[in-house]
């Protein structure tokens, strides 16, 4: 193989114990590749059980794992040697594409083990993660349970010591009616009367108790305070899975040709307005002519990827994602059946999510910037508050057959002046 044209070099088929183009090649866990027989001949002869070219050790002997690929690759390798040397008359031109394709697929091999890399760090990092929260959480319901448990144990000694002192208290006068009582035994005279008498320290005692404490509120506000825990370790989580979906961030531009001809699309093609007077465009398959709403300029039919739109100053807006078949002309229906996964705010805080039936949605912040992340192959699309870094809403569960596009729609002034631009923002991947 040693004309120029040759894409593959005999140095990528050969193992680097016996020098040899591979024979039965094995990969080892970090990633190296052997013949079967030099591998285990290496570890037979040696005490540390180690990789012969980065020197990884491992604590047991590890199984080698049988590469099909570099096998028939290798395989391949020696009968176009075999083929050389019998001088062969095939096409150099066709034998150089097949190295081609060859090492195309081997750098296929390579990016999708580096794909597998990068997953695993991600499913580390994430279990970390999930870890610190949930951490910190049992804590703060132990800590929440003692510090109830004293809170009820304190009250109950007090009640207690307020017991012991009323009981104090009316046996002293127990001694004290005793002694009267005896007093009066020996008033023998059959023409004394004496005046009814009663010790003067003595009180009414039909209206005295020691309340049950029933502890009413004590639970409920451990409990709140457990809520308030769990939404500041929410947030945390939120920050750190905003930040994973931040490498997901696209460049979104918004199409001309979808565009409502009452909307107003900003020269950089990242606003969108409501423009109130319907304007002279060409109509054409792709436009909206009743809803007011405009896609993003590229679909995405695969993987993974996030955008961010800033509603602040808007009474009403709906936004989120439309497969390319969604009706542009009539009326649109707004769910999943339709091709729309949205979220739609109006008024001033009214919220949900265009599902069949509409689900509404309570939250505590009113969002200034909205992200939205989809995931293809998984089914799912995601809204999140930006600022706030917490999660609004999710569709599970879906399946996607054709592109998804980023939906926008501004809305009208119905509900009050909405002439505010939503904005299509940079993600801040620093933040």
């Amino acid at each position: 193989m040693s004309t120029s044209s040759n894409v593959l070099s005999e140095e990528q088929f050969l193992c680097s114990i016996c020098l040899d183009v591979f024979t039965e090649p094995v990969s080892i866990p970090c990633g190296h590749n052997f013949c079967k027989a030099c591998i285990s001949g290496y570890w037979n002869s040696t005490a540390l059980c180690q990789c012969p070219l980065c020197k990884e050790t491992f604590n047991r002997r590890p199984e080698p794992k049988t590469n099909t690929t570099l096998r028939d690759v290798a395989d391949h390798f020696k009968r176009m040697k075999v083929t050389d040397g019998e001088e062969s008359t095939s096409n150099p031109g066709e034998v150089a594409q097949v190295q081609q394709m060859i090492q195309e697929r081997l750098q296929k091999v390579r990016e999708i083990k580096y794909s597998v890399e990068l997953s695993q760090r991600d499913a580390e990092r994430e279990i970390a993660e999930s870890v610190e929260v949930f951490t910190a959480l049992v804590r703060s319901i132990e800590r929440s349970q003692a510090e109830l448990i004293e809170v009820v144990e304190e009250k109950q000694k007090a009640a207690e010591r307020q017991a012991e002192g009323l009981i104090e208290e009316l046996e002293q006068e127990i001694t004290e009616l005793l002694r009267r009582g005896t007093e009066l035994d020996h008033l023998h005279h059959p023409q004394y009367c004496p005046p009814p008498y009663l010790p003067t320290h003595t009180k009414d005692w039909s209206e005295i108790s020691v309340p049950r404490d029933l502890h009413v509120g004590t639970v409920r506000r451990a409990l709140s305070q457990l809520e308030e825990t769990l939404l500041k370790e929410m947030e945390k989580l939120c920050n750190a899975e905003l930040r994973s979906l931040r490498q997901w961030s696209v460049d979104v531009t918004l199409d001309l040709d979808s565009e409502h001809p009452m909307l107003i699309v900003s020269e950089d093609r990242k606003q969108v307005r409501y423009g109130n007077t319907w304007r002279n465009i060409p109509d054409n398959p792709k436009r909206f002519d009743q809803h007011l709403a405009v896609l993003g300029k590229e679909g995405f039919s695969s993987g993974r990827f996030y955008f961010e739109v800033q509603v602040r100053g808007k009474f009403e807006w709906e936004l989120g994602v439309a497969r390319e078949s969604i009706i542009r002309k009539g009326p649109t229906a707004k769910s999943p059946d339709g091709g729309l996964w949205a979220l739609y705010m109006t008024g001033e805080n009214k919220y949900e999510v265009k599902e069949t039936p509409p689900i509404p949605l309570s939250l505590s912040q009113k969002p200034q910037k909205v992200g939205v992340f989809v995931d293809y192959e998984k089914g799912q699309i995601s809204f999140y508050d930006v600022e706030n870094r917490s999660h609004i809403y999710s569709f599970s569960g879906c399946t996607f057959t054709e592109k998804l596009y980023p939906y926008l729609n501004p809305c009208d002034n119905c509900e009050g002046p909405n002439t505010a631009p939503l904005v299509i923002s940079p993600v801040n991947h620093t933040d």
